[in-house]
C-alpha cells in the first residue's frame, strides 16, 4: 500500500502542511522538526533509507538531552557516564548531552527543562513528581521535544515511556529480605529515602511498608527520613537514630548515601548488629557487601538502563507521538556471594 503525506504526518506528529514543506524543501520548518519528518517518511517506506529530497540533509544527528541529579549519588554518576559513552559511540545518529542539576528543588528542575525545550529533540529526565515539573514537561512537549522518564517515573505528563525498574516491587523485595533476615522477635527498623517527591522513592517506600505490614508485623517501622541522597545527612541521621533507638535491628535505604550510614554504624560498633539493605552495586556498596556492613542491595544495571534510554528516546523522536512499550529493567538482589564486577 502506497503511503501518503497523511501517514507521514501521523507518525511524525506534525501537520500535513509541515510534511509538504519538508518534502518540497520550503522554508519555515525548524531543523528538529524537519529531521523528524524525514525519519518518519523513511520509517514507513515513503522514502528509501537515507533518501531525501534534493538539498535536504536527512543524516543530521538528533539532539538528546538527559537531566540527571547532581550530588554524591554514585549510581547516578555511573548512569551519566554510560549515557555520555553511548552518545559518543552513536555519534552518527545522536548528540547526547547529560545535564547534572540540583533537582530536589522543583523550580530548578523546571527551569532546566524550559532551557532545553527549544534545543533538544528528546529530553530524558529523572523527575520529581511535582506540579511545577509537570507543567514544564508539558511546555517542553508542546515545543516539540519528546519526553522520556528514567529511574523514577512521573504521572499525568505527555511522556513517551519510562525506563527503569518496578520500584514498588523493589521495595517489597527489600522488605522481604529484611524481614527474613530479622527473624528474632519484635524490633525497630528504619527507612531512609532520598526524597518522597521522587515517585520511584515513594513507590519503594510504599512497597517496603506493605510487605512489613503483611508478613512481618512484629517489626516496628520508624518514621521515614528524607536524606536528599546526601552522605553527610545520612551519617547524621543514622548516628542520632542509633543513639536513640536501642532496639534498632534493621535499616532500608531507598536512595543513596550508604557511606554515611555505614560510617555511623562503624562508629557505634554496630556493623554486625544492624541489618542494612540498600540499592545499586557501586564501588562503595561493593566494598560494604564484602565487609558485611551491607547485607544486600537491590540492583539495576545502569549500562543497560542507559542503552535502553537512548534507544527509546531516539525511537520516540523518530516515530512521532505514539507511546512506547518499554519492558521494565530487571531488578535483582545482590549479596556478597553473587556480587558482580562494577
Amino acid at each position: 500500500m502506497r503511503m501518503t503525506i497523511t501517514d507521514i504526518a501521523r507518525v511524525a506528529g506534525v501537520s500535513t502542511a509541515t510534511v509538504d514543506r519538508v518534502l518540497n524543501h520550503r522554508a519555515g520548518v525548524h531543523a528538529r522538526t524537519r529531521r523528524r519528518v524525514l525519519a518518519a517518511a523513511q520509517e514507513i517506506g515513503y522514502l528509501e533509507p537515507g533518501g531525501a529530497p534534493d538539498g535536504v540533509q536527512s543524516q543530521e544527528p538528533f539532539d538528546l538531552a538527559f537531566i540527571v541529579p547532581g550530588g554524591t549519588n554514585t549510581f547516578l554518576d555511573t548512569l551519566s557516564r554510560h549515557l555520555a559513552e553511548i552518545g559518543l559511540q552513536r555519534a552518527a545518529e545522536v548528540r547526547v548531552q547529560v545535564h547534572r542539576m540540583e533537582v530536589f528543588r522543583p523550580e530548578t528542575l523546571a527551569a532546566g527543562l524550559r532551557d532545553l525545550a527549544g534545543a533538544a529533540d528528546g529530553i530524558g529526565l529523572i523527575a520529581l513528581d511535582h506540579p511545577a515539573v509537570r507543567t514544564a514537561i508539558r511546555e517542553a512537549a508542546s515545543a516539540g521535544s519528546r519526553i522520556l522518564t528514567l529511574v523514577s517515573d512521573i504521572s499525568d505528563v505527555p511522556r513517551h515511556g519510562y525506563v527503569g525498574i518496578d520500584n514498588h516491587a523493589a521495595g517489597r523485595l527489600a522488605g522481604q529480605l529484611l524481614g527474613r533476615f530479622l527473624r528474632r522477635g519484635p524490633a525497630s527498623v528504619a527507612l531512609f529515602a532520598g526524597s518522597l517527591r521522587y515517585r520511584g522513592h515513594e513507590e519503594r517506600a510504599t512497597g517496603f511498608r506493605r510487605i512489613l505490614a503483611e508478613e512481618f508485623s512484629d517489626l516496628a517501622l520508624l518514621e521515614t527520613r528524607e536524606m536528599h541522597d546526601d552522605v553527610e545527612e545520612c551519617y547524621r541521621a543514622a548516628t542520632a537514630l542509633l543513639a536513640s533507638t536501642p532496639d534498632l535491628a534493621g535499616m532500608y535505604n531507598v536512595g543513596a548515601g550508604n557511606r554515611g550510614i555505614v560510617r555511623a554504624l562503624e562508629e557505634a560498633g554496630r556493623v554486625r548488629d544492624v541489618t542494612v539493605i540498600g540499592h545499586e552495586v557501586t564501588q562503595h556498596t561493593r566494598r560494604f557487601l564484602l565487609s558485611g556492613a551491607l547485607d544486600a542491595v537491590i540492583d539495576q544495571n545502569p549500562r543497560q538502563e542507559a542503552e535502553v534510554a537512548v534507544d527509546s528516546l531516539l525511537q520516540a523522536v523518530r516515530g512521532g507521538g505514539s507511546p512506547l512499550r518499554i519492558p521494565p529493567i530487571r531488578a535483582q538482589a545482590i549479596f556478597r556471594e553473587n556480587l558482580p564486577e562494577v
